[in-house]
């Protein structure tokens, strides 16, 4: 069976990314069976040619086992990190890493952020399709906090998200989330990527 990989930051299935995947892939009704997630364990990892899941994917990708890659990462903050921080240089890099794995024929990336600031990380999306007032007052409770760490802020982020939405964890109808649901659709169409 022909099948795709998504690559994600996380590093179990219990991730907040692989959370939220698997809800919008079921959410679009697409084949789960079909994806084989790949937790990568950070994004330093990515930028890693020699990451043994590199070669593993390659070889499932030679024997055809896999069709397609979707490359989730966090676009984080450029003042953290001037090589791979920010949305540019998460894409310039990775489609770098992309081009040295010779992966670009069957590949593509979502990065994941702030649609309007091109900063953050998945809760950073998360928290973009909430009412303006809701994320204000999150927002507020996070500056004013001494939880400075990208961890405890993310964490703290997403337990605020689901306490606050516990029936409705993810508004999938938001514009912010059309371009990973375009991603994941095409992902699991029968043409390779161009």
């Amino acid at each position: 069976m022909v099948g795709v990989a998504i690559f994600h930051e996380g590093s179990s299935k219990k991730t907040a990314d692989n959370e939220l995947l698997n809800l919008l892939i079921t959410n679009l009704n697409l084949d789960n069976n079909k994806i084989r997630f790949i937790g990568i364990g950070g994004k330093s990892n990515f930028f890693n040619l020699d990451n043994k899941n590199y070669s593993t994917i390659k070889m499932a990708v030679r024997r055809e086992e896999i069709n397609k890659i979707l490359f989730v990462i966090d676009a984080d903050y450029e003042k953290n990190d001037e090589k791979y921080g920010g949305y540019d240089n998460t894409e310039t890099e990775l489609k770098k890493i992309i081009h040295e794995l010779e992966l670009q024929d069957c590949s593509d990336i979502y990065i994941t952020c702030d649609p309007q600031t091109k900063d953050g990380y998945l809760e950073s999306l998360i928290l973009s399709t909430i009412p303006e007032k809701q994320k204000s007052c999150i927002e507020n409770f996070l500056n004013c906090s001494d939880f400075k760490s990208k961890e405890n802020h993310k964490a703290i982020l997403n337990q605020v998200y689901k306490t606050a939405y516990p029936q409705a964890p993810f508004d999938f109808s938001h514009q912010n989330l059309d371009e990973l649901k375009q991603k994941l659709t095409t992902l699991f169409s029968m043409d390779k990527h161009s």
